[in-house]
């Protein structure tokens, strides 16, 4: 065996160097196909199975979604202040399902009913992504829905935001633009099963505005953020002269939502603790509690989060969220509500063409229960089961069973609220990103 030379250390820990920021960019860079087409790399290089990222991925964005010859794959303009993809950078994922289920859309207020036990959902989603570095520290993230959900004819964008890998040279990451809060938690954009983290949608800790810092310590991930608190899809005129002028305000009040995370792994497990502070707009109950009211009320998300794997092919992760809502009811707006929700799930990647997730959703509606309100419908205890053959890295078929353990309510108030409708549901269908 030829001995290790000082030449040959030095060439040994270049490429270690370069593997590890190859491996270092992902939290947000969900199934791009883009990247594997700039880098010439197997979607497997950052995928265990797509959309679940590897180690690989999940520091991809770390190194602000890029490789160290990113410049490669710019166009050769002489221009050393302009550096422009070859190529437009774009990728389109679309979703097509067939599903068989007990849920009913249910009227709160007169108790109409429709129901469909057989739908074809098709297309439910699709999407046109779109990601590039702009310069040494600054990157750009979008992605727009043309149809999602049976809304054709609408579109809608999601994730956008420009992120800057090094603020000031202190080694501090700055996100600004429309992100989900919980995707430094679980993003739900990777997850394996159709089935949602329904924790993060009730207690309404996704999409947003705002921006975002985060920086390593050490051992230790710190991330603070501000957002306007109301969303993605509200906005205002400014008119106060007294005539519409073509700026919008985003934000519907003075206040803004503080929240972050601070993470460790403590041996084979990443633990995490998610905070949040902020206001929302309190609730008329008046009309079922699907009105909002006028007045700004306090509203606190406490969250840990665990995550590991066994082996390299067996994923696990759990989600635990405690929420404060103060005064959120109007016809009790002295009374605090609070209640508690998660999700644990594992993902079982035996082979490059089979995968098998199991997700558990929890949520107790706590003091929301009984208030004739569509909040009592917080209460959830459902199992998912979902198994995905991958026709191609980027084609899978998807079977997922969901099963509901939760009763059925009897109207009981005013109002058609609360578990009226089993969620029972098996669904086939098609994920591919290209």
């Amino acid at each position: 065996m030829r001995p290790i030379t000082r030449h040959g250390y030095a060439d040994a820990l270049l490429i270690f160097q370069v593997a590890v920021l190859w491996v270092i960019s992902v939290q947000t860079a969900w199934a791009m196909p883009e990247f594997a087409r700039r880098y010439n790399l197997s979607c497997a290089a950052c995928h265990s199975a797509f959309p679940r990222l590897n180690k690989f991925g999940e520091h991809f964005v770390a190194s602000n979604m890029r490789l160290p010859n990113w410049k490669d794959s710019t166009a050769k303009i002489g221009d050393k202040m302009l550096a422009l993809p070859v190529y437009p950078p774009l990728a389109v994922r679309a979703q097509a399902y067939v599903q068989a289920r007990e849920g009913k859309s249910i009227d709160p207020l007169t108790g109409a009913t429709d129901s469909a036990t057989t739908d074809f959902q098709s297309p439910y989603l699709v999407k046109l992504l779109s990601s590039a570095p702009l310069s040494e520290n600054i990157t750009y993230y979008f992605y727009a829905i043309l149809a999602e959900k049976g809304a054709n004819g609408e579109a809608l964008v999601e994730d956008a935001w420009f992120r800057h890998g090094d603020i000031f040279g202190t080694g501090t990451g700055m996100q600004l633009g429309q992100f989900q809060l919980s995707d430094l938690m679980f993003p739900r954009e990777v997850r394996m099963p159709f089935q949602d983290f329904m924790a993060y949608r009730m207690a309404g800790i996704t999409y947003d505005r705002g921006v975002l810092f985060d920086r390593a310590v050490g051992p230790v991930e710190l991330a603070l953020g501000l957002v306007n608190g109301n969303g993605i899809v509200d906005n205002l005129n400014v008119n106060s002269p007294g005539y519409r002028r073509p700026d919008k305000m985003f934000d519907n009040d003075n206040s803004k939502t503080v929240f972050g995370r601070i993470s460790t792994d403590i041996g084979p497990v990443n633990a995490g603790l998610f905070g949040l502070s902020g206001k929302q707009r309190s609730i008329a109950v008046g009309d079922a509690g699907i009105n909002s009211s006028s007045r700004d009320t306090d509203k606190r998300v406490l969250g840990l989060d665990l995550s590991g794997d066994f082996g390299g092919n067996t994923y696990w992760y759990v989600q635990y969220l405690w929420n404060a809502w103060d005064g959120f009811l109007d016809a009790d707006p002295n009374r605090d509500y609070r209640w508690q929700g998660g999700f644990a799930g594992v993902d079982y990647i035996p082979s490059e063409r089979w995968a098998f997730s199991l997700l558990y959703n929890h949520a107790d509606a706590g003091d929301l229960a009984n208030t004739d309100t569509i909040y009592e419908g917080i209460d959830m205890r459902s199992l998912s089961l979902t198994a995905s053959y991958y026709f191609m890295r980027n084609v899978k078929g998807i079977a997922e069973i969901n099963v509901d353990f939760l009763n059925e309510d009897t109207k009981t108030g005013t109002y058609w609220t609360g578990h009226l409708t089993k969620e029972n549901y098996v669904l086939f269908g098609f994920d591919a990103a290209f």
